[in-house]
């Protein structure tokens, strides 16, 4: 657990109010974009279109605001940096509020995208900042838990009055995922003002960063360790992430023959599992090495794909192996999420921590994009054995580069 209030790591108020923050700001996600594409599509009659360039429009918002805000991160405060991010969020669902047209709003899912991808290397760098080095993979860890809890309860929430035969029927959802990231605002402001008074190394660290930016980058392009975790970032994000809410329901419902139902209940079992192992995983794994940890995940990936393309031969089976396969996937995050960011801040020159957060947020979300494209592909072209053996394949090298990233961690320098 996160350090008590009245223990010398003042840092610890502060981050619990992050991990709150966090968990509000994501309910703003969970609450609009389940039911996006068929509000824009079907119910205020657009098109498919432009349900489907509002969804890709967020994708591309959220791809150029990372690496923004991961260099406005290292030039000003990063609690300042993300009040702007949740504020321009929060501009973006009042936009799709009031929207009344087409390209009105296209742009606002755009705008909503720049300021909730924007956040997250800003929320990363506060971790840092707010916490030791003991504590930072645990506030992490609870960071992502409340994300996904606040994702799950907006999605939720939103089930229960969402009405997507009116036009007015997602004004509850927008309203609501407004006044979610309203009081992610206001929580990040108190937490800011908790943690006015650190000490003289964080100033100096932000002293550091206001070093040439282009020239830190030249620096993280020589680190060989950072490009492997580059390499197992996008492995595991494309085998997992960028079908979660594509092309693995898209298979389960083809192919398995799943009701919708069985899909929504994957989902839920997705979001438990987190919430229920998280604390179990988090002791288990809290002093080990990342190299394996990450190979853990990949294996995790490689398992559960295994099975899915076995599924079909099993159909009385195939809807509990498939929600089954959505909670076991969730213990690989469980395990991928506390580990990825601490690894690395810690790899990148201090100079440049934000930056290089950035850009991983936008390696994940660009890779993210790209999942929906290629289950289209596949399976539109009724290809789902190369679907699922794609995605094994890219499990598969997963494992091969967290090994290799073991590897080179191991060794006295590792740049």
């Amino acid at each position: 657990m996160l350090p008590r209030p009245d223990s010398p790591r003042d840092g610890a108020w502060p981050a619990r109010l992050l991990i709150v923050a966090a968990a509000l700001g994501h309910i703003g996600w969970g609450t609009i974009l389940l039911y996006q594409y068929v509000y824009a599509a079907e119910t205020r009659g657009w098109g498919p279109i432009v349900g489907a360039l509002a969804s890709s429009l967020f994708s591309v918002g959220a791809l150029v605001a990372a690496p923004v805000a991961g260099r406005l991160t290292d030039r000003r405060r990063p609690a300042s940096i993300l009040i702007l991010a949740q504020t321009v969020a929060g501009c973006g669902t009042l936009g799709m509020l009031v929207a009344d047209g087409a390209w009105a709003f296209c742009v606002s899912s755009f705008v909503f995208g720049c300021g909730m991808t924007g956040a997250s290397p800003a929320k990363s760098v506060l971790v840092l900042r707010w916490t030791s080095g003991g504590d930072r993979r645990r506030v992490f860890a609870y960071r992502f838990t409340g994300e996904s809890v606040g994702m799950a309860l907006g999605a939720l929430a939103s089930g229960t009055f969402v009405d997507l035969a009116r036009p007015t029927g997602m004004t509850t959802s927008y309203a609501t995922a407004s006044v979610a990231l309203g009081l992610a605002v206001l929580v990040v402001a108190v937490a800011a003002r908790k943690a006015r008074n650190r000490a003289a190394s964080d100033r100096a660290l932000v002293a550091a960063t206001r070093v040439a930016t282009r020239s830190a980058l030249e620096q993280i392009r020589a680190i060989r360790s950072l490009r492997w975790v580059a390499i197992v970032t996008v492995s595991l994000s494309l085998a997992f992430y960028a079908q979660f809410e594509a092309g693995l329901p898209a298979y389960a419902l083809s192919y398995l023959h799943v009701d919708g139902m069985t899909i929504g209940l994957g989902a839920a079992v997705n979001c438990a599992t987190i919430v229920a192992l998280q604390f179990v995983v988090l002791r288990v794994t809290a002093h080990r090495q990342p190299g394996p940890m990450l190979m853990l995940v990949g294996g995790i990936w490689v398992l559960c794909w295994s099975l899915l393309g076995l599924a079909p031969n099993w159909p009385g089976a195939a809807p509990l192996i498939f929600v089954s396969l959505y909670g076991v996937f969730a213990v690989g995050e469980t395990i991928f999420a506390p580990v990825l960011n601490p690894l690395v801040a810690q790899l990148a020159p201090p100079a440049v921590v934000g930056t290089t957060l950035g850009a991983f947020a936008a390696l994940q979300t660009t890779f993210s994009a790209v999942g929906p494209l290629v289950a289209g592909v596949l399976l539109g072209g009724e290809l789902p054995a190369a679907f699922v053996g794609l995605h094994l394949a890219i499990s598969v090298t997963a494992v091969l580069a967290a090994w290799r990233l073991h590897r080179l961690l191991a060794m006295p320098r590792h740049t």
